[in-house]
């Protein structure tokens, strides 16, 4: 192709909604990889053995079907062949005593099994998802916006005339309330909070971080409306849909395209040069989905402006993800009914056992006892797997960066703090051996495991500094008007005519592909 319009560097949810959407403006696009395929943190493979299909990374994908860039892509990415499965009971938690509660898309059926754990958490649940509901337009405003734009000052201050500014004051004040606070001061049940605390650290959380309650009130209300889809096939296929769309929309993708540098002219960006040698040309703007790190470090080195180079030394990264993997002889039989059919498992403690694994992360142990969310994916889709059998998606949102130690004190930090394939399969361990404390005959059934540290990870896709999945802490100070830096506004940088999109900016983590539609919609 001629010299495109628009030069995207990366190819993750963010990148490819920005592709599709401004491709569907008329824009010629190019989207630059470094990897062999695109995908970012989606990623299929058959990892354990012949025939069982893994999401290696991201599985579910309840952001993106609830996002904007669905809304406006869905209908030409199904004509491309993309499905989704789902399940009628999206999550659920399992604690060490065989206590357990699972939700379903039924608020009324949610409402009733709440209140048959403890009397009133059932109705309380109705008033903090009805909450997100009857604030919804704010909510998602603020969460999915352009933050400096018009259309979010006229928000808040249409927001503010009927409420009035104190009472607009107070809605954004108890926004800020940990979810130790909210779930403390709400439900009676240990099992109920438990059923939520885990998903903070789907956010980049903890339990006691500032937002974490209202994030994961919004959350609960998420998956209760529209559950905890997976792609049908695998997320291959969203992403071989995505490309179709790209392609058909006049862009071009390259693969083993590693940008070594962005070429700036009369202090503008004007392109990128590969590892290669080979530049290329943009008509009018350089797009980056990449860290603050790889931008105004490997991208920019000397060039990137001065601010700019001392936020990103500033800017901090989070917890590291563990992941296993594991291909079965059958289903996994749970000491619990209705498990089997729960798309995102949580076992854990509870909220004081998620806090202390948190803490224990955040200070470069491994966890004694780790959060683990155990995802079921041949439940929703049966192709996935030979029939009879089953494959089971395990992610351990709390893993160190840098190992300083063993909070059960049995495992042996490596002098230099890094992950080694023996430490991975140790822990691995530990975590199976939780796993099969709730599941009956569970190790005679394993055919083949496969775990993933967060150096593991990282290997995979440079952007996943450590291991962390989130682009960077998501705590309040580097979230909303912050992300990445104190000083940012919306997608743009010190450079003219550069962009930078992806979990590093806002709206943050996930797979709504936000921050590429927002920009796309400037653009």
């Amino acid at each position: 192709m001629k010299a495109p319009d628009h030069i995207i560097v990366g190819s993750g949810i963010n990148a490819l909604v920005c592709a599709a959407m401004l491709g569907g403006k008329g824009a010629k696009v190019l989207v630059l990889e470094r990897n062999d395929r695109i995908g970012g943190c989606m990623r299929t493979e058959e990892i354990t053995a012949p025939g069982f299909i893994h999401d290696v990374m991201a599985t579910t994908f309840v952001l993106f079907i609830t996002s904007p860039a669905f809304a406006a892509l869905g209908g030409d990415l199904a004509r491309h062949g993309l499905e989704f499965c789902h399940t009628g009971t999206p999550t659920g938690v399992l604690r060490p005593d065989g206590s357990h509660a699972v939700l379903s898309t039924d608020r009324a059926a949610n409402v009733s099994a709440l209140n048959a754990i403890a009397a009133g958490d059932g109705d309380r649940h109705a008033d903090d998802v009805g909450g997100i509901e009857r604030n919804a337009g704010l909510l998602f405003g603020l969460l999915g916006g352009s933050l400096w734009s018009y259309p979010t000052a006229k928000l808040l201050a249409g927001d503010a005339w009927r409420r009035g500014s104190r009472g607009l004051a107070a809605f954004l004040g108890e926004a800020l309330v940990p979810a130790r606070g909210w779930l403390e001061g709400t439900y009676q049940s240990e099992t109920v909070r438990a059923l939520w605390a885990p998903w903070v650290l789907h956010a980049g959380l903890g339990p006691e971080d500032a937002f974490s309650g209202q994030i994961a009130k919004v959350i609960a209300f998420a998956l209760e409306a529209a559950g905890a889809p997976i792609v049908k096939g695998g997320a291959k296929n969203l992403l071989s849909a995505f490309e179709a769309l790209i392609v058909e929309r006049g862009g071009v993708i390259s693969t083993e395209a590693d940008v070594a540098s962005i070429i700036l002219a009369g202090g503008r960006a004007t392109g990128v040069r590969l590892a290669s040698g080979e530049t290329v040309h943009a008509k009018k703007s350089v797009i980056c989905s990449v860290t603050p790190t790889q931008l105004y470090g490997r991208l920019l080195g000397s060039e990137a402006p001065k601010a700019d180079a001392e936020a990103t030394r500033q800017y901090r990264y989070g917890k590291g993800n563990f992941q296993i993997h594991y291909a079965l002889d059958r289903p996994p039989a749970w000491r619990g009914e209705g498990l089997d059919k729960v798309a995102l498992l949580h076992l854990t403690p509870g909220l004081d056992g998620v806090s202390k694994a948190c803490n224990e992360a955040v200070r470069g142990l491994l966890p004694d006892v780790p959060t683990i969310c155990v995802g079921q994916p041949h439940a929703l889709d049966p192709s996935r797997c030979p029939q009879g059998k089953a494959i089971l998606w395990l992610q351990l949102p709390e893993a160190p960066r840098h190992i300083k130690g063993d909070a059960a004190g049995k495992l042996q930090a490596p002098e230099d703090g890094q992950w080694t394939d023996a430490l991975r399969e140790a822990y691995a361990d530990r975590a199976e051996a939780i796993l099969a404390s709730h599941i009956d005959g569970f190790k005679d059934s394993v055919i083949a495991r496969r775990a993933y540290s967060p150096a593991d990870l990282e290997a995979m896709n440079i952007n996943l500094v450590g291991g962390d999945p989130y682009g960077g802490s998501s705590t309040i100070d580097q979230s909303f008007l912050w992300r990445p830096f104190k000083t940012s506004r919306n997608h743009q940088t010190g450079i003219k005519d550069l962009y930078h999109i992806g979990a590093s900016t806002h709206p943050g983590a996930g797979l709504g592909g936000g921050s590429g539609f927002l920009l796309a919609g400037r653009l």
